[in-house]
């Protein structure tokens, strides 16, 4: 839009309106500095085990991943006939079947005439883009590997006692400090994140590499609960309402994450697991730039992410159903 231009000439009365060619040079200016562009964060490489990527860089789509057998402990009495058994374990599989790819096409002429090189940030944008999307597979399907006990309103493999939320009926509702509890399923957000931890507690999951990934309105919830206003809780030298994070809450590091999405009824799962119970491996990342597209003078821009991941130890996660208030 051009400056505006008063209907009559100064002073009053001495013509009419500016001439027709009035702003038409002053010329419109294209910025080289593009408007910032934000992007869901992503956590897949904080909470996933990749050690056997190395594995299948170069060949094969299929990973066997042995585990330590059983052993049976039995009773002894003198001169008693021993029992002996051959000791035996399942073979879990991680399978290369999934890819996501990108394909665009620059106009040689275009890219000739524009004054910022656009394949360069394409090129840093499909790659952000290409994570979100790997990120967001992988968090919307990993709760159908988790153990029945370590879910639902009876969690626990050893109390059975434990609402983390029935994903059929009733979610469980983390509170804010404006609100107090209500109902049965009500919950203070930090009871909950102490629950998801019993929860692996009674499953024997290692206290190291534990996370919990949970979406913006949890975390919000967190920062501002009474418990944490006191920086003691976390470690920190000041509270989550003043420095904006939320760090470690009882042995679990905390990741936000905006592609935890809600499902039909508007409910989110939060997880929280051990680095050893989700296996991810990327076996194939690949960005090029072909210089001939035969159904135009331009260039073709491609992206290709090959990967696979499972749920391998689904007693090492938990998943909480929640419903935001």
């Amino acid at each position: 839009m051009a400056y505006p231009v008063a209907t009559t000439k100064w002073p009053s009365g001495s013509g009419a309106a500016s001439p027709a060619f009035s702003g038409t040079f002053i010329p419109t200016v294209w910025s080289s500095k593009l408007l910032t562009k934000f992007y869901e964060t992503t956590v897949l490489s904080d909470i996933a085990n990749t050690d056997w990527e190395g594995e299948i860089q170069n060949y094969g789509d299929t990973v066997n991943i042995r585990s330590i057998p059983d052993v049976t402990i039995r009773d002894h009495q003198a001169d008693q006939e021993l029992v002996a058994e051959r000791a035996s374990a399942a073979v879990t599989q991680l399978i290369i079947d999934k890819g996501k790819y990108f394909y665009e096409i620059v106009d040689r002429v275009h890219r000739k005439q524009m004054d910022i090189d656009i394949v360069d940030l394409w090129s840093q944008d499909f790659a952000k883009k290409l994570a979100i999307a790997v990120d967001t597979d992988v968090l919307g399907n990993i709760v159908s590997g988790i153990v029945a006990a370590n879910m639902g309103p009876n969690a626990g493999a050893k109390s059975g006692s434990i609402n983390l939320g029935d994903a059929s009926a009733s979610p469980v509702v983390p509170l804010d400090v404006t609100n107090s509890p209500s109902a049965a399923n009500d919950v203070d957000p930090v009871d909950l994140v102490l629950r998801l931890a019993l929860t692996l507690d009674e499953q024997n999951v290692d206290d190291d590499t534990r996370w919990l990934v949970a979406p913006a309105w949890f975390i919000q919830k967190l920062k501002v609960a009474k418990e944490l206003v006191d920086a003691s809780m976390t470690g920190d030298a000041k509270s989550p309402v003043r420095n904006g994070r939320v760090g470690m809450i009882d042995r679990f590091t905390v990741y936000r994450s905006n592609l935890l999405t809600k499902d039909a009824n508007n409910n989110y799962y939060i997880y929280a697991g051990h680095r050893a119970g989700l296996a991810f491996a990327s076996q194939l990342s690949e960005f090029r730039i072909i210089d001939n597209a035969p159904e135009t003078f331009g260039i073709i821009v491609q992206g290709l992410k090959v990967y696979g991941y499972k749920v391998v130890l689904g007693e090492a996660i938990a998943a909480a159903y929640c419903r935001p208030k």
